[in-house]
């Protein structure tokens, strides 16, 4: 017993020993450096004034363990270069953050292919029955403006009134907007069609990607 506590006592007077070597063995390393102007410089940790330059780390002795040599500047195209690298390091990570969240959300919105193809075909429903909405005001319009026609002729020989003049401006402007807007929901078919494709070939990537790392 009394010497398992001799033990202990030893093991606790090494311990504070080293801890209170430790300080002393970080401060009797120097660091040599010269200044700009010539100035000398023997310093625990580098000092400012050496920034840029050789430093050398030397032991209480004064004998050198280790040279510091200074960073060789740039030249401008190498800093371009660099800044280049730099900044297409960072395009490539926010592109691969944003590649990662598109296809978490993938996976977090569709359970299967067919949830897929249900989706599409949702889409497209709506979207063609915008375009008969807009082809009926479209039809509307032009069955408006031949009504305006028959009613502009009874002022061949007299100045049109301003009202049925504003109304055929009106109507004219409806139907161009409108026929607009009918190219644009047709347009917005093939834009579905190709989203829900790029979907699904992504899902099948991820899903069969999945699969085989779960078989391994």
């Amino acid at each position: 017993m009394g010497s398992l506590i001799m033990r202990s006592r030893t093991m606790v007077f090494l311990c504070s020993t080293v801890l209170a070597l430790a300080p002393a063995a970080a401060q009797e390393r120097m660091y040599k450096c010269v200044d700009a102007r010539g100035k000398v410089y023997y310093t625990q940790v580098p000092p400012p004034e050496c920034l840029g330059r050789d430093t050398q780390e030397l032991n209480k002795s004064g004998t050198l363990i280790r040279r510091n040599p200074a960073a060789i500047p740039l030249t401008p195209a190498q800093e371009q270069a660099r800044e280049a690298e730099r900044r297409k390091k960072i395009e490539d990570e926010e592109r691969s953050k944003e590649e990662r969240r598109k296809n978490l959300a993938l996976l977090n919105t569709y359970s299967s292919e067919k949830d897929i193809e249900d989706a599409r075909t949702r889409a497209l429903t709506e979207a063609q029955g915008a375009i008969e909405d807009t082809e009926r005001r479209i039809a509307g319009a032009q069955k408006r403006h031949k009504e305006l026609e028959t009613e502009k002729e009874f002022y061949v020989k007299k100045p049109i009134p301003f009202k049925l003049k504003q109304e055929i401006t009106n109507n004219d402007i409806e139907i161009k907007n409108q026929i607009v807007l009918l190219d644009a929901k047709k347009k917005e078919i093939s834009t579905l069609n190709a989203k829900y494709d790029e979907d699904k070939r992504r899902y099948v990537d991820l899903t069969s990607g999945k699969a085989a790392s779960q078989r391994r």
